[in-house]
């Protein structure tokens, strides 16, 4: 019964066997053709997205960009990347700044290799250039402010100091101002001290975290030093910079600590853990000696 019941005549055994081969044939072609599809995204969709086939790819996220004023000499890597700039511009910066090129004028920054027009007129209001990379010819502008600052310390005489409601008596041989504690009005009574200068101790006075010592006002740019002579410090007790705690930002932003000290402070922490003193960075290059002995009124651990 049951070979009579399967029995089939030859000529429906070719048909039967032909729709067969079709119904493999379009399975395979919809096996192999439906996974490619389903492995490659669809239109808008992240590569990848959700396939645990693909672990060594995940969902592309677009880089947000910000916009914040910045210093192309010495802006580190992250803040360059969030400024929209591709990995590899911001390795030719990098390769740019080791080989001691400075970027002295903003116009300076739209050389760099891939930059476009739009990308540069977006970032060229946000570009500050440090007073140290300008070029030396400011220096003239800045000698004569000094010398027309200096004339307005000279005493006027009784009849013009009358005259002039914003002229201060200068103080004399042997009396002394405490400088960490001087506003800019008690300094311009200082015999070589004008605006200018006032200005400039109590600013750089800030940068430090407070002075430990009056030949600290050697470091700024032409002081005059006969004036040194009229401060004292007294009790210093400058803010301390935790090198353990501090990013690379932060730590570059003290005036004797560049950027590529601030690096080797951050590597040693990764490297080797937290920092005890400051011998522990006597190896680097960075660290010689006198920069040492320079810091360590101004740091903690």
């Amino acid at each position: 019964m049951i070979r009579e019941f399967f029995y089939l005549q030859k000529s429906d055994r070719k048909v039967i066997l032909t729709l067969l081969v079709i119904i493999v044939i379009a399975l395979g072609v919809i096996f192999f053709v439906g996974g490619e599809q389903g492995g490659a995204d669809a239109p808008g969709q992240p590569a990848h997205s959700g396939n645990p086939k693909h672990p060594a790819f995940s969902s592309y996220t677009k880089k947000r960009t910000e916009l914040f004023p910045f210093d192309p000499n010495t802006a580190d890597s992250t803040q360059l990347l969030r400024l929209g700039l591709q990995d590899w511009q911001v390795r030719n910066i990098y390769k740019y700044r080791a080989a001691g090129g400075i970027y002295r004028q903003k116009s300076d920054f739209a050389r760099l290799y891939g930059l476009t027009v739009k990308q540069y007129r977006e970032l060229e209001p946000y570009i500050r250039i440090s007073d140290d990379y300008l070029p030396a010819s400011t220096l003239l502008k800045r000698e004569r402010r000094s010398e027309k600052s200096k004339m307005s310390d000279s005493v006027p005489s009784h009849g013009s100091a009358l005259q002039n409601p914003h002229y201060s008596e200068k103080i004399h041989a042997g009396e002394t101002i405490v400088l960490n504690t001087a506003d800019t009005t008690a300094l311009k009574t200082i015999p070589g001290i004008g605006p200018y200068y006032a200005r400039k101790i109590v600013q750089y006075g800030q940068r430090l975290g407070g002075y430990v010592n009056v030949d600290q006002l050697d470091e700024i740019e032409n002081f005059p030093s006969e004036a040194k002579s009229f401060l004292v410090v007294r009790n210093a007790h400058p803010q301390k910079l935790n090198l353990n705690k501090l990013s690379l930002n932060e730590l570059k932003r003290h005036p004797y600590i560049n950027f590529f000290m601030a690096r080797a402070i951050t590597d040693y922490r990764r490297l080797h853990g937290p920092l005890h003193s400051l011998n522990d960075l006597r190896l680097s290059r960075d660290f010689p000696q006198e920069v040492i002995t320079r810091l360590e009124p101004y740091v903690e651990f």
